[in-house]
């Protein structure tokens, strides 16, 4: 163990400081490009990783003693790209497909799952409509559904388990173990309930569903006398979410929620019952965990603030190894992320603040650690901003989480500032790591203030839900309460603030300004959402019975309620100049919605600036967009705050 140890003692990054004047290039937030999803195969032996170049996806195979020799390279239809990747035999990957709808959201998951061998050949379909494979001899064009990978055996066989919804049917889950070699798929479960969750023990028996009912509510069932039975509904937010089985099967471990406060990590015996507390935050939910091979949890974090590892076993081997580790990488979170089936590889990345990833290979036996790729080679850690998270009470009293970025160099003393208000909103987070948006901010020389408002995720259901309803009110109340609370920590100049914010931070750039006069010099929306009653008419959330039930839940359906929190209809309030950026292939926040704030600021004669893009969506994704977007945005901060960094 000392060896181990010891092997993680090596100093990998120089020292280096940022010069003064040192600007970092646009294009340098911009590029887009790397490695991410690394998995290594059951022997070893390969390493499978997802790689991104422009707008083209693969994933790419290496010979892990040689990562110079490409085995194969799987490419991707435009738009489309590896949502995870599992290693299911040696010699045997199988691939979740996802698609990009604009690079504000999260990759969009197609339901659709592939698998090639290591030398790309055999490249076949285990559920796929799109790329129109045919899988033992049958094409798999009539899957007319949704499947995930819901698990894999404990040992590679070249079997998986695959959960599958199917449209048109709102009222059924079901369960696959599938043979990745010939696509012969056999049912091992099912649930009169969609759009479940599987969890199974190691020998492939569902013993937990879970997930949002159609209802938009979370249920928890568990398999009992071959009968699935809902755990107990208390009324009060209160959840149980079944994570994973021992490998020895003696031990379930789950997040549970008491009275819908933050999520907190537990074991229970293999029936749910018997629970032990392993890790909770009275703040904030339990998040980062880490496994062992043998998928026992021993270390965990907070969801907010700076993820800081608990170790829940400190006589754990991979604990102290973990330790050892995260002492080398000062300031830096070690996230272990791919075992060989023998524990002998392990491949761990390296984050934070300040660099988006990067990733290693731990080789136990030969005590050596060997730096892999980086996730992104344009953006040098030395010369990003400090990201900073704080607590402040709302104006209501309730606490709530900032961030603060400060620009490089810089001193946290009446800076200019922008407020970049999140999308979602609901259970969706700013987080401690790197922040594409912020940096370049901050890079420019503005603080920038981030508030984990109420609706935001990392605080629990309960916390979450407080969002509801709250959109164009309390929720912009928070960011302006935050406002409010750097200004008087000197942080910021009250005289040099502005608001710039993406989907429903977009939103939120011109509810913030209406609802506090004065506050503001100027409001930049991006890809926002300016009149809900739309939201029922156009875009693709109203399309399906959840998006309509999210919609009534979220914002409501009364008229009058719905135009007095609409930016369009209350723009003769806005007292700022208005830059308005958007896609015109935009479907999540469609291209209307722009048009209709452009329309209100016309006839209400305020001033505006307008910055389109033809075959972008939800969010810029061509390189030479983004990059004369951030173009457009530095300009107009600094014709109306003013240089960062710099007094007037």
């Amino acid at each position: 163990m000392r060896a181990l140890v010891a092997a993680c003692c090596v100093a990998f990054f120089p020292v280096t400081v940022a010069l003064a004047g040192d600007q970092v290039p646009v294009e340098a937030f911009a590029q887009r490009g790397g490695y991410s999803l690394p998995k290594l195969s059951p022997d070893g032996k390969y390493l499978a990783v997802a790689m991104e170049q422009g707008e083209d996806h693969a994933v790419v195979i290496y010979q892990l003693d040689d990562m110079s020799h490409v085995k194969s390279l799987l490419k991707m239809p435009k738009f489309q790209l590896p949502a995870d990747l599992h290693w299911v035999g040696n010699d045997r990957l199988v691939v979740e497909l996802a698609k990009f709808v604009g690079s504000l959201d999260r990759p969009e998951l197609l339901g659709e799952i592939i698998a090639t061998d290591v030398n790309g050949k055999h490249i076949d379909a285990m559920f796929s409509r799109e790329w129109g494979l045919e899988s033992h001899g049958q094409t798999r064009s009539t899957d007319e559904g949704y499947a995930l990978v819901a698990g894999k055996p404990p040992k590679a066989n070249d079997h998986f388990y695959m959960q599958t919804y199917m449209w048109g049917d709102e009222n059924n889950s079901w369960l696959y173990d599938v043979n990745a070699g010939t696509g012969i798929r056999h049912m091992i479960g099912e649930i009169g309930v969609g759009d479940m969750d599987f969890t199974l023990d190691p020998d492939g028996n569902a013993r937990y569903a879970y997930g949002v009912n159609k209802l938009n509510k979370y249920v928890t069932y568990r398999k009992q006398n071959d009968h699935w039975v809902q755990l107990a509904d208390n009324g009060d937010d209160s959840r149980f979410v079944p994570l994973t089985f021992s490998q020895d099967k003696q031990h379930l471990y789950a997040l549970t929620s008491t009275k819908g406060g933050p999520m907190a990590l537990v074991q229970t015996d293999a029936d749910g019952a018997q629970s032990q507390l392993l890790a909770k935050d009275d703040f904030s939910s339990i998040d980062h965990i880490q496994w062992t091979p043998q998928s026992v949890p021993f270390a965990a974090a907070s969801a907010t603030g700076i993820p800081n590892e608990t170790m829940l076993d400190a006589k754990q081997p991979l604990a102290q190894i973990y330790q050892g580790l995260s002492k080398k990488f000062p300031g830096e979170f070690v996230d272990f992320s791919s075992f060989s089936e023998d524990g002998n590889m392990l491949v761990f990345e390296v984050s934070s603040d300040r660099n988006p990833g990067a990733y290693y290979l731990f080789d136990f036996k030969r005590m050596k650690i060997q730096k892999l790729f980086a996730e992104t080679d344009s953006i040098d850690p030395a010369k990003m901003g400090e990201r900073i998270p704080m607590h402040f009470k709302a104006s209501d009293g309730t606490p709530l989480e900032a961030i603060l970025t400060i620009p490089p160099g810089g001193s946290m003393n009446d800076l200019p500032m922008v407020l970049l208000p999140h999308g979602g909103p609901i259970d969706i987070s700013d987080t401690w790591f790197f922040d594409n948006d912020a940096q370049f901010l901050a890079s420019r020389g503005y603080l920038v203030l981030q508030i984990n408002y109420r609706g935001s995720n990392g605080r629990g259901p309960a916390f979450a839900q407080d969002g509801y309803g709250k959109w164009g009110t309390r929720i912009q109340q928070d960011l302006i309460d935050g406002v409010k609370w750097a200004e008087a920590q000197h942080f910021a100049d009250p005289k040099r603030v502005c608001v710039f914010g993406a989907s429903f931070g977009g939103y939120s750039a011109m509810m913030t300004v209406i609802r506090a006069p004065g506050m503001f010099k100027c409001a930049i929306g991006y890809a926002g959402v300016y009149d809900l009653a739309m939201m029922y008419d156009k875009g693709d959330t109203h399309e399906s019975t959840f998006g309509k039930n999210y919609l009534e839940q979220t914002i409501g359906k009364d008229p009058a309620e719905l135009a007095a929190n609409s930016p369009d209809k209350l723009a003769d309030k806005i007292d700022v100049p208005v830059l308005l950026i958007h896609g015109e292939e935009d479907q999540r926040a469609p291209f209307a919605q722009a048009k209709a704030m452009r329309a209100a600021l016309d006839a209400a004669h305020k001033p505006y600036e307008w910055l389109t893009k033809s075959g972008e969506g939800h969010g810029f994704y061509n390189e030479k967009n983004i990059v004369d977007m951030y173009q457009h945005v530095q300009a107009f901060l600094e014709k109306n705050i003013g240089p960062g960094g710099q007094a007037n």
